[in-house]
């Protein structure tokens, strides 16, 4: 049944740990009730956000109004053949979970994206990726409900117009539909991709499942702070893609400057190597800090406050564009 709390912390509901408050929390366990919810005057009377994990999400102030959180967490077997599975993931499955139970099945495709923190649903809205591979990848289909018709309905991969950590539900979309699963596509014999950071040498000659999601995590490890010990919301700022022509002029000056093609002739810098070599590695505003293990990374070190966030952030923003003349942008979401 749909829980609803009142005046209640959001602390336990945010991977930045910043004490703020919502005047209403609601939970539910299917479909239907996420209907009920809609239809009651508490959602129609207030503002609502719906939330997973919160892994992306910085909390400017109280929220005024009701958050919404998935409690639907089935994993179903619609469908397989010699080569692969189609399986369908409720919302709020947590994404490592789910990457758990697929390696453990034999089912290939999102290895390289464990440890990744936040919930499946969340997982096609952001197009979450991690060592060469993003949710678009494998995600065969989006299951949604209308806030304000509550039809329900799906949406192919190519409906959803991906591309890197975007989604037409992040973007034209956005606050219009609620996902409620989502439908994979993952191989029976795996193809590994083991091209980005250093995942060949982590794995050895023969990888397997298990071994490539080991090494992953390993390295995850070492390089980020984990949320419940050390509040974040993982990589803060979106890779900049720049044109050929600004590349160039760039490499030219930083020829050590880390770079990644993609198509179409645009380039994907590291915002990390940007950020540290703009001299941001370790400083602090307030009780935020940049993570000195991963520049790309904002952490609640000593009880910050999120205009301690949004401060440091704005500072690092500017003095990369000062010194690269290359805009990075945030990828957590300000509410």
């Amino acid at each position: 049944m749909v829980n609803i709390k009142e005046n209640i912390s959001l602390k336990p509901y945010h991977t930045f740990h910043i004490n703020v408050r919502a005047n209403y929390f609601a939970e539910y366990d299917t479909v239907e009730e996420l209907k009920s919810l809609l239809t009651l005057p508490l959602l129609k009377d207030n503002r609502y956000l719906h939330i997973g994990g919160g892994s992306n999400l910085l909390f400017t102030k109280d929220f005024e109004g009701v958050i919404i959180h998935s409690r639907m967490k089935e994993i179903n077997l619609l469908s397989e053949d010699d080569k692969s599975v189609l399986i369908n993931v409720q919302s709020g499955m947590v994404w490592d979970d789910f990457v758990s139970y697929c390696v453990s099945k034999g089912w290939g495709g999102v290895e390289n994206m464990s440890h990744i923190p936040g919930e499946v649903g969340a997982s096609a809205v952001q197009n979450v990726g991690a060592y060469g591979v993003e949710a678009k990848d494998v995600i065969h289909s989006v299951q949604v409900l209308d806030v304000k018709t509550f039809d329900e309905h799906t949406f192919t991969n190519a409906e959803c117009h991906y591309s890197y950590r975007k989604s037409i539900f992040k973007e034209a979309l956005k606050g219009l539909y609620i996902i409620t699963s989502v439908t994979f596509r993952l191989q029976k014999e795996p193809v590994f991709r083991l091209d980005y950071g250093n995942l060949i040498s982590q794995t050895g000659e023969n990888p397997t499942l298990a071994t490539v999601r080991e090494a992953v995590i390993n390295i995850r490890r070492l390089k980020l702070p984990d949320p419940e010990e050390i509040g974040s919301a993982g990589s803060f700022f979106i890779n900049p893609i720049v044109d050929e022509e600004s590349y160039k002029v760039l490499k030219t000056e930083y020829s050590q400057m880390p770079s990644y093609p993609l198509q179409g002739g645009k380039i994907k810098l590291s915002a990390a190597w940007l950020i540290d070599h703009a001299g941001w590695h370790g400083k602090s505003i307030g009780g935020a800090s940049v993570y000195p293990k991963q520049c790309l990374v904002i952490v609640n070190n000593n009880n910050a406050t999120a205009g301690d966030v949004t401060a440091l952030a704005e500072a690092i923003r500017k003095s990369v564009y000062e010194k690269y003349r290359v805009d990075i942008t945030p990828e957590v979401n300000y509410i």
